[in-house]
C-alpha cells in the first residue's frame, strides 16, 4: 500500500497524504487533483478502490492487429480524435507477433475497467480463430464495436465497408479494360471479409476457376507468393485484398520482367496512406476511413450512455480510385 501511494504520488506530483485522501474517498482535494490521482492509478495498473470503481476515468480499448498497414494507424487517428472529442480516452493495444494477444488485451482492459472497446481487424473477423475473450466482454455487460466484417453470432453492432461494392468495383473496372483472365489475392479461407469478396465476384462473373483465387497472409510477402502462382496461370488482372497483397502483386510481376499496368494490371483495397505514391501509383478501393471510425465511435459512446443498440451491421459504400497501375489488357 506504501509503495502504491508513493508510485502515485510520485506520478501526479502531489504528496502521498493527498493521494490517500482520494483513495478513502475524503474531502479536501480539488477536483483536477483527484482526477488526476485515479488516472495515475489507471496508468500504473493499480485496481481503484471499490467505492470509486464507478467513477472510471473514460478510458477506451483500441485493439489493432497491427501498425505495418497504414490502414490501421489511419483508423487509430479518427478513432482517437473522435474519443477525445467526447472526452474518451484511447488506450492502443496492437498485437504483435509472438507478442500479447488480443485475448491477453482483453484481459488488460477489464483490470483497467475501461468504458468500452473498439476493435478494427481482429480474430472476429476469422471463423476458425478463437472467440472465447468476446463472449468475455458480452458476459461483462462491456460496449464493444467492431470494424469490418465479422462472425455472424457475436452479438455486436459493426461499421463495416461494402465489400461486394468494392469487388463489384474493381472487377467491372477491370473487365472494361480488357481483361478476361482475373485473379483475386484474398485472405485466409476463414476470413470473413475475403469470403465476402469471392462470393461477390462469384456473383458477377459466374464461376472463378480455383486456379484464380490465392490465399495469403496480409503483407507484401503476402501478395507476392501468390501472385507468382496467379501469373503462371495467366492471370493479367488482380484483383487484392488489401493494398500491401497489391503492392506484393507488383513487385511479383517485376520479378517476372512483366511491366504494370501494360502487362500486368492490380487493384488494391483500402487507399491507405501514400499508396498514390508508389510507382506505378496503385489503383484502389477506396475504404470512407473518416464516415466508418466516427460512426464506430458514435456507436460506442452512445452505449456507455446507457443506450441501446442493435447488433447490426452499418455498410458504408467504398470508392474506386483509378491511378497507374491498371490499363488496357495486353493483347495475346
Amino acid at each position: 500500500m506504501t509503495r502504491r501511494l508513493a508510485e502515485v504520488a510520485k506520478k501526479v506530483g502531489v504528496s502521498q497524504a493527498t493521494v490517500s485522501r482520494v483513495l478513502n474517498n475524503k474531502p479536501g482535494v480539488s477536483e483536477a487533483t483527484r482526477q488526476a490521482v485515479l488516472s495515475a492509478l489507471d496508468v500504473l495498473g493499480y485496481e481503484r478502490p471499490t467505492q470509486l470503481r464507478g467513477e472510471r476515468a473514460r478510458l477506451v480499448g483500441l485493439v489493432l492487429p497491427e501498425l505495418q498497414n497504414p490502414i490501421f494507424p489511419a483508423f487509430a487517428e479518427v478513432i482517437g480524435g473522435a474519443l477525445a472529442q467526447l472526452g474518451l480516452t484511447p488506450v492502443l493495444c496492437t498485437q504483435t507477433k509472438g507478442g500479447v494477444s488480443e485475448a491477453d488485451y482483453v484481459t488488460l482492459l477489464l483490470h483497467q475497467q475501461v468504458s468500452g472497446v473498439v476493435f478494427a481487424g481482429g480474430l472476429y473477423a476469422q471463423s476458425d480463430a478463437p472467440h472465447d475473450h468476446y463472449r468475455l466482454l458480452a458476459d461483462r455487460n462491456i460496449p464493444v464495436v467492431l470494424i469490418n466484417a465479422a462472425i455472424g453470432h457475436l452479438g455486436f453492432p459493426g461499421v463495416s465497408c461494402d465489400d461486394a461494392v468494392a469487388v463489384e468495383q474493381a472487377w467491372r473496372h477491370l473487365a472494361s479494360l480488357g481483361h478476361e483472365r482475373i485473379g483475386l489475392v484474398l485472405g485466409p479461407n476463414d476470413h470473413v471479409p475475403s469470403a465476402r469478396k469471392l462470393a461477390a465476384a462469384r456473383a458477377i462473373a459466374g464461376e472463378i476457376p480455383e486456379e484464380f483465387v490465392a490465399r495469403a497472409i496480409f503483407s507484401i510477402e503476402g501478395g507476392h507468393a501468390a501472385a507468382a502462382k496467379l501469373i503462371d496461370r495467366g492471370v493479367t488482372g488482380f484483383i487484392c485484398a488489401s493494398d500491401p497483397l497489391a503492392l506484393g502483386v507488383v513487385r511479383a510481376a517485376r520479378r517476372r520482367g512483366l511491366d504494370v499496368p501494360s502487362q500486368v494490371s492490380v487493384v488494391g483495397y483500402d487507399d491507405s496512406a501514400l499508396m498514390n505514391c508508389t510507382e506505378p501509383p496503385l489503383t484502389t478501393v477506396r475504404q470512407p476511413i473518416e464516415s466508418m471510425g466516427k460512426a464506430a465511435v458514435e456507436l460506442l459512446h452512445a452505449q456507455i450512455g446507457g443506450s441501446s443498440v442493435p447488433a447490426d451491421e452499418l455498410l458504408f459504400e467504398p470508392e474506386l480510385v483509378v491511378r497507374g497501375s491498371t490499363a488496357q489488357a495486353p493483347r495475346l
